[in-house]
């Protein structure tokens, strides 16, 4: 039986721009780091106390995907404290957060446009 999520793709234009925001930005540790295939390494990161992870990687012929909607929301237990916080840190949100019956939630965007729903837990 399927047990969880390993991790989430997220493609990307320039892994080390890429990698200076999510990890000095949202906070993200590297779990791996290393080469892949002669232009691009695999990236591999984590959140604390979370299992699921993140990687910055451009499958060959998915360039196209770079800069769109990823299907991928990021938690906070207070989403309106959580942009605050990474709005100081120079993070780009699309849209502000906004109340709603389920809870609050806000999408914010990585260097290369990729942009992502933050959303309570």
């Amino acid at each position: 039986m399927i047990k969880g999520i390993k991790f989430a793709n997220i493609p990307v234009r320039d892994q080390d721009r890429a990698l200076a925001f999510y990890t000095k930005k949202l906070g993200c540790r590297i779990i791996t780091d290393s080469p892949f295939d002669g232009t691009q390494r695999w990236i591999e990161l984590g959140f604390p106390r979370a299992d699921t992870k993140l990687v910055l990687f451009t499958a060959p012929g998915q360039e196209k995907m770079i800069g769109g909607f990823m299907n991928v929301t990021f938690m906070a237990d207070d989403v309106e404290a959580t942009a605050l916080a990474l709005r100081q840190l120079g993070v780009e949100f699309v849209q502000e957060p906004q109340k709603a019956d389920w809870g609050t939630s806000a999408i914010l965007k990585d260097p290369d446009g990729n942009q992502f729903v933050l959303s309570t837990g």
